[in-house]
């Protein structure tokens, strides 16, 4: 999906690439983020550093740098709950927040999410459709991912996070004002061998329809970061 740059939703390529910060503790996050400096606008901070004390300390900071920040942190428990917990974070400045789990869960997060935009995980980028099966869900990644999808739309929610490979049935069923993030990116020179199964370049991925990508290890163990994050960046202008 390429928006027109004079549109109202058209966002610049350093918006669109949002790092993840899958670091273990608040220093080495700052200075990831200060290598990165003005090249990168939006961070990711989940499970890792959420096990921590410092992460809305890091949070508040990055916000007030002028980053813009997305809370991974796939809330999934009883809605009582979860409606608490965005209650809790809708004035954190947070733009998005991740939730997983069944219509119920998810309305109660969007009921709840003032400014936040609550984006709901389909399939994590690190199964395939044998792991679905080991889980005894009898559909395929690409069904299991458009229903989840279609739910949570349904549910309230402002998008999803799906991997390259759905972006493009995704985004046909879901429109353009649905905001669809995918993880699982790897560079087109990319070699990176991990524990991500579902991949794809920048390029596709934008090319698909996505509306931002959450890259990390890439970035993060690259010789040169920042130089890293403008070749993906040229990668994303390159597509929309």
């Amino acid at each position: 999906m390429s928006l027109d740059k004079t549109s109202d939703f058209y966002i610049p390529p350093n918006q669109r690439l949002i790092v993840a910060l899958d670091v273990p503790n608040i220093y080495e996050a700052k200075s990831l983020v200060d290598k990165l400096g003005s090249t990168v606008e939006f961070y990711k901070i989940g499970l890792e550093l959420a096990t921590t004390r410092d992460y809305f300390d890091l949070l508040n900071w990055l916000t007030n740098q002028g980053k813009s920040v997305f809370a991974d942190l796939k809330l999934y428990d009883v809605p009582a709950t979860v409606s608490a917990a965005v209650r809790q974070l809708r004035n954190s400045g947070a733009t998005f927040l991740t939730v997983h789990g069944d219509k119920s869960i998810m309305e109660a997060a969007a009921s709840e999410k003032g400014d936040l935009q609550i984006l709901a995980v389909t399939v994590l980028t690190s199964m395939d459709n044998e792991d679905l099966k080991q889980m005894g869900i009898g559909l395929d990644v690409e069904d299991l991912v458009l229903e989840r999808a279609k739910l949570a739309i349904s549910s309230g929610c402002d998008g999803v996070i799906a991997s390259g490979l759905e972006v493009q049935t995704l985004r046909q069923t879901l429109g353009n004002e649905a905001t669809i993030v995918t993880p699982g990116i790897r560079p087109a020179d990319s070699s990176v061998i991990d524990d991500q199964k579902r991949i794809v370049t920048p390029k596709t991925a934008f090319e698909d329809g996505t509306n931002y990508i959450v890259v990390g290890r890439p970035i993060r163990n690259a010789i040169d970061p920042k130089s890293m994050a403008e070749t993906i960046q040229a990668e994303i202008a390159a597509a929309i």
